[in-house]
């Protein structure tokens, strides 16, 4: 029985990856029997409208994003809640939540294991994420929500013209690195329960992980479960800059919380506030703090490798 499927491209995705790999992976989809709707938009807001007027009219079997960590970020805004199967064709720079799930970087590969997972009918129920910043911007996010040094190299590099690609960021983090300083820190974590725990501190990154993992591969939320109803929080305590140097680097394999300036929370609702400081989920800007930050259990159905899913 034919399906209908619909691909949502961000053709800047992957230095333009995301466009090349696109007709493979729909003529993959059309050849195991689906019939795609591919949805484009001009921006952001764009994209969302029009992939809300499309799940809308054309009631989807599935809905799939052909793309990065924000492209992913940007259909979970339009599928949350909803129940429609969602799956992930990873083609853009980092692409840390589709890792995270099993799902390769090859077009056809990826096309048939989504096409795979909706003709047995398996997919992962998981857990989303809900950020709400101080001007009001409300995104759930899949992966990790950050504040602290790497958020405000997201923002220099977004200032910047020059250089192009991966050479910017790196510019930024050096740039960065000589003038970021500590940030005074409120917390809440858990308000109104049992659990609640009130943190006033100086910090160089905290992060709110569903999932565990974000910036191409850092595992900065290691203990963080898509499905146990929980967030976990990462906070990294006022480092001098050669220390800081020295522990940033064991985040990519998660043994940073194994130092005693690295806390971790496990907790269902956080408020993150500091001066002059911004929110990232997914790799992208959600806006200034304070930022208030809960869990939404069950809130996605991925269509995801065998291994990774069970029928539903």
């Amino acid at each position: 029985m034919t399906s209908r499927i619909l691909v949502l491209v961000n053709p800047s995705s992957g230095k333009g990856k995301a466009s090349l790999a696109a007709p493979t992976a729909e003529q993959r989809l059309q050849q195991r029997g689906h019939e795609v709707v591919q949805v484009l938009g001009s921006d952001f807001d764009d994209a969302l409208a029009r992939l809300r007027d499309s799940i809308e009219h054309e009631r989807p079997a599935a809905v799939v994003a052909c793309g990065g960590d924000g492209t992913v970020h940007l259909c979970i805004q339009a599928l949350a809640g909803t129940g429609i199967p969602f799956g992930m064709l990873p083609f853009g720079t980092g692409n840390d939540n589709a890792t995270l799930h099993g799902m390769p970087a090859d077009p056809v590969g990826a096309a048939d294991i989504v096409a795979d997972a909706l003709h047995a009918g398996r997919t992962k129920v998981v857990d989303a994420g809900l950020a709400v910043s101080a001007d009001g911007v409300s995104r759930y996010f899949l992966g990790v929500l950050s504040s602290g040094f790497d958020s405000m190299v997201n923002e220099r590099a977004n200032r910047m013209t020059w250089p192009k690609g991966n050479a910017r960021y790196l510019a930024a983090i050096l740039a960065e690195l000589r003038t970021f300083k500590a940030v005074p820190y409120d917390m809440v974590v858990d308000e109104g329960l049992p659990t609640e725990e009130r943190v006033s501190k100086r910090g160089m990154l905290v992060a709110v992980g569903n999932g565990t993992q974000y910036g191409g591969g850092m595992q900065v939320c290691p203990g963080a479960l898509v499905d146990d109803g929980l967030l976990s929080l990462t906070f990294l305590d006022e480092l001098s800059t050669p220390t800081f140097l020295r522990v940033f680097p064991s985040v990519y394999k998660g043994t940073h919380v194994q130092r005693p300036e690295v806390h971790e929370h496990a907790a269902t609702t956080v408020r993150l506030d500091a001066p002059g400081q911004v929110a990232y989920a997914d790799g992208e800007r959600i806006g200034p703090l304070p930022v208030d930050i809960s869990i939404v259990p069950g809130a996605l159905r991925l269509l995801v490798p065998p291994r990774d899913g069970a029928a539903t």
